[in-house]
């Protein structure tokens, strides 16, 4: 019998690595690639090391034109239309399990691997693929999986989603990878000091000219550096004093002000989103009960889903919810098991 084919996407990372060993160990016919995507960076050292002591093949994929143009580009298009993107869901449907994909297939491979804390089951009654989450929720990466389409879905696997991160780093131990205890990355990759502004203004060679700081009422409060640099529900790094805790509530970017206010002013029970992607169902076609969550720190709340004209979708909160922000992910969920997602447009 035929070895299955397995492209493994390592990262340089313990996850990935383990996901490697686990899909060989399953008796995949495996070989290792990571993508570079900076310019300047690359893990790659760390994962051909792991690769070589797994004896598998291993290759460095040169991403980095595509990884400029769809998703750094997009981020800066986004924040400059008032937008507060997220990067890593983009990467993972264009570049992770796109891209990637793509080559896999010219490469004989039947799955791409990856070290990401998410499940992946086949509906028996519906056939569709079904996305869930990571047995070890404080790693669980669902809410930026969601926009995996069902053929994606259906050649990829997850090794590490019926695992906790200790039993991960265990088997790296036990394997004597080198980066048993590497520490994972928090921020967006490339914005490693998380200062967005300086990150655009490096990319586009633009310069985002101060603008004013509103109260509510509309009065002028103080001077921004730039509207293009600020999300809603922000408080750190305003400079404001005004004598109680204020937090971005609103931007205009035609007239580059930003509207500060108290923290009741984030407060929303609906918001409407588009650009859906739906794995338990086809399409929405009616009202649904389900639990949402609007940014990937939140805990899911339960709301209800309604269908609207040209694939947009209404979602309604049972409570207000704190900064929904549009450019933001919207991610929909029955128990463990993602419902579908789309991007926000615009709160209600």
């Amino acid at each position: 019998m035929t070895q299955a084919k397995a492209l493994i996407a390592m990262s340089g990372g313990v996850d990935s690595s383990v996901a490697a060993y686990l899909a060989l160990q399953a008796g995949f016919d495996c070989m290792g690639a990571t993508m570079q995507l900076l310019p300047c960076r690359s893990d790659s050292n760390d994962a051909e090391n792991v690769a070589n002591r797994l004896g598998i093949p291993f290759q460095t994929l040169d991403f980095r034109a595509d990884f400029s143009r769809e998703v750094m580009d997009r981020f800066v298009a986004d924040y400059e239309a008032g937008l507060t993107p997220n990067p890593c869901v983009v990467c993972n449907q264009k570049l992770k399990f796109g891209h990637l994909w793509d080559t896999a297939r010219e490469l004989g491979c039947e799955y791409v691997v990856s070290g990401h804390y998410a499940r992946i089951r086949q509906d028996k009654e519906t056939g569709r693929w079904l996305l869930q989450k990571a047995v070890d929720e404080s790693k669980d990466q669902s809410y930026f999986l969601y926009g995996l389409t069902q053929e994606q879905l259906s050649h990829i696997l997850f090794p590490l989603g019926a695992l906790t991160k200790a039993q991960a780093r265990e088997i790296a131990e036990k394997q004597g990878f080198l980066n048993a205890q590497k520490k994972d990355s928090q921020d967006i990759c490339f914005i490693p000091d998380g200062d967005y502004l300086s990150f655009m203004c490096r990319h586009t060679g633009k310069t985002y000219p101060a603008g004013d700081f509103l109260d509510q009422t509309g009065k002028i409060v103080g001077q921004h550096k730039g509207a293009v640099g600020y999300t809603l529900g922000q408080r750190k790094g305003l400079g404001l004093a005004m004598g109680e805790p204020v937090y971005v509530c609103g931007k205009d970017m035609e007239k580059n002000t930003v509207t500060v206010g108290p923290n009741e002013a984030l407060m929303r029970k609906s918001l409407r989103a588009h650009n859906w992607f739906w794995h338990t169902i086809p399409e929405l076609t009616a009202p649904l009960r389900v639990f949402a969550k609007a940014r990937s720190r939140m805990a899911e709340q339960p709301a209800t889903v309604y269908p609207e004209e040209n694939g947009f979708a209404r979602v309604e909160f049972d409570t207000p919810q704190r900064a929904i922000t549009p450019g933001q992910a919207v991610v929909l969920y029955d128990g463990d098991v993602v419902v579908g997602g789309g991007t926000i447009t615009e709160v209600l």
